[in-house]
C-alpha cells in the first residue's frame, strides 16, 4: 500500500485543528455566560490596575520590557538544548561558536540588569 509521505503530517494538522475547534466549541456551549464588573477590568499581574489601564490608555513600558526579556532568554535556552544533547559529538568549532552565542546573548542581559530593568517599583 503506497501513500503520500505528507499524509501523516496532514493527519496530525487536521487532528490539531479538530481538537482546537472542538475545545472552543465545548467552552462556548458549556461555559458560563455571566459577566460582572471584575471580569471586565484590566488585569495587571495580580495588583490593582493602574488608572492608565482602566481608561484604555497605554500600559507601562516595564511590562513590555519584561516580555521581551522573557522571549530573548527563552530563545537562548531553546538553542542550548540541541547543543547540550549533542555535546559529546561536536568539535572545538561548535564549542567556540556556542561560547560566542552565549556572550552575544549575555551582553544585553547584563546591560538590562545594570540599568535596573529587572527591578520592580
Amino acid at each position: 500500500m503506497d501513500y503520500h509521505p505528507y499524509l501523516p503530517l496532514l493527519f496530525f494538522f487536521a487532528l490539531g485543528l479538530l481538537f482546537a475547534g472542538g475545545s472552543m466549541g465545548a467552552g462556548a456551549v458549556v461555559g458560563r455566560k455571566t459577566y460582572n464588573r471584575a471580569k471586565a477590568e484590566a488585569y495587571e499581574c495580580g495588583i490593582q490596575p493602574t488608572p492608565h489601564a482602566r481608561q484604555g490608555e497605554r500600559v507601562p513600558i516595564k511590562f513590555y520590557l519584561t516580555a521581551m526579556l522573557f522571549i530573548i532568554f527563552d530563545v537562548e535556552v531553546l538553542f542550548l538544548y540541541p547543543f547540550a544533547v549533542a555535546f559529546d559529538q561536536v568539535g572545538l568549532f561548535s564549542v567556540l561558536a556556542m561560547m560566542l552565542f552565549l556572550v552575544v546573548v549575555s551582553v544585553p542581559f547584563v546591560y538590562e540588569w545594570s540599568r535596573g530593568g529587572l527591578e520592580w517599583d
